[in-house]
């Protein structure tokens, strides 16, 4: 077995009677973003756009950068990421130990991530970019995996009864990928499924959860969006907290937005089926925002 066939396939963790969520630590990097890098990565291989020498090039928040960093180093390809430097160090050095060179731009800034991204790639013919943020790639991995795996485990879940329906899918977006996959594949399923986008209740520019609403849309399609959810960062943070201390489940701070979410929802509409969101990563890439008072742009704002 390879690190390839490790990502996917990870487990649906039962939070409440009505929140299940997938446990994406389990991929091999700890994140979600493993699925996207590991396929992105295998059809460029196969089209040939990406081959032996090549650096691979992305712009990223963080996890995205760690995915291929760590794909890179296990097939022998250099790295660059370009991120804005106010993402957390412990990332920063993950990336570092896979062997990637970070390119560091201001603070929150995916707009300038993404034209240094691009130069760079224009300027050196041996230099390839995933281009996560308009790859229809991204979506259709999710499609193809994610999502077929929510609707088998829903699907058996053996303690919810009858009808075993999935009422809504909660979760954040960055590039969106992940939300337009699986609602694609999953509306097909249960027609009047609501698919609900989490988002930051602070601007783009300064609010905290990292990984989400990087400042543009992207590939998230908002005319299937049903709801939006605001959640405040420090509310993320405490939810995050309270995981890791009540529940043993140590993930970053998305995850504290989408249980929360999830939970807000749940609570407002009373489901017939269950809801699914996602703990998109592990903690420990977060542990130095969490107690940091004096660095809190989001506060007060």
């Amino acid at each position: 077995m390879n690190i390839n066939e490790c990502v996917g396939n990870t487990p649906l963790l039962k939070i409440s009677d009505k929140i299940y969520a997938k446990l994406e630590t389990f991929n091999p990097s700890g994140s979600i973003k493993d699925r996207m890098a590991s396929y992105i990565i295998k059809k460029a291989e196969e089209s040939g756009d990406l081959r032996e020498g090549y650096t691979i090039v992305e712009a990223s928040s963080g996890n995205t950068g760690i995915s291929f960093s760590m794909f890179a180093a296990q097939r022998g390809y250099s790295c660059i990421i370009v991120m804005p430097r106010n993402m957390s160090e412990e990332r920063k050095q993950m990336m570092k130990m896979f062997g990637a060179t970070i390119i560091e731009v201001g603070d929150n800034d995916f707009k300038d991530a993404i034209k240094t991204r691009n130069e760079l790639v224009n300027n050196f013919g041996t230099y390839w970019s995933p281009m996560q943020f308009s790859n229809l790639y991204n979506i259709q991995c999710h499609q193809e995996t994610t999502a077929k795996e929510i609707a088998h485990e829903v699907l058996g879940l053996e303690d919810i009864g009858s009808p075993r329906k999935l009422s809504a899918l909660i979760c954040g977006s960055g590039t969106g990928g992940t939300i337009m996959g699986c609602h694609n594949y999953l509306t097909r399923l249960w027609s009047d499924m609501k698919t609900v986008l989490v988002k930051p209740s602070e601007s783009a520019s300064t609010h905290g959860i990292q990984g989400i609403n990087d400042g543009a849309d992207f590939l998230c399609d908002m005319e299937k969006v049903d709801e939006i959810c605001e959640v405040r960062t420090q509310a993320a943070l405490d939810r995050s907290r309270q995981l890791a201390q009540k529940n043993g489940l140590l993930v970053g701070i998305s995850s504290g937005a989408n249980i929360l979410a999830a939970e807000r929802w749940v609570e407002e509409n009373s489901p017939i089926g269950v809801v699914v969101t996602f703990l998109c990563d592990r903690g420990e890439r977060y542990l130095s925002c969490f107690g940091e008072e004096d660095k809190r742009p989001w506060e007060g704002k």
